[in-house]
């Protein structure tokens, strides 16, 4: 197969930057419903705070936000303030961010 002309491999390359760039912008709206379902159901929680259950879901909840950041970060977005203020996320999560919990 001979070498693609220069006009050629610049269109190619661009629908693959498209194509890329179409995936992040997916994959960090599914991220955001994440955090939006795994946060709703934490606040719909009605059982004792402080109980397993409300612990699992504060550590379900963390999980979901500490990903979402992260992987804005390798997309490029760094301000994750506005993350904590768009999705109004609890002290309570955010003070577990990162933790790794032995299962």
């Amino acid at each position: 197969m001979g070498a693609l002309r220069p006009q050629a491999r610049e269109a190619a390359l661009g629908a693959l930057e498209a194509e890329v760039l179409n995936e992040k912008v997916e994959s960090l709206a599914r991220a955001g419903r994440q955090v939006e379902r795994a946060l709703a159901v934490l606040r719909g929680f009605d059982g004792e705070r402080g109980s397993a259950a409300h612990e699992a879901l504060l550590d379900a909840a963390a999980a979901k936000v500490w990903g979402f950041i992260v992987q804005r970060e390798l997309c490029g977005f760094r301000n994750s303030a506005m993350i904590v203020e768009d999705f109004t996320i609890p002290r309570e999560v955010m003070a577990r961010l990162g933790i790794v919990r032995k299962r």
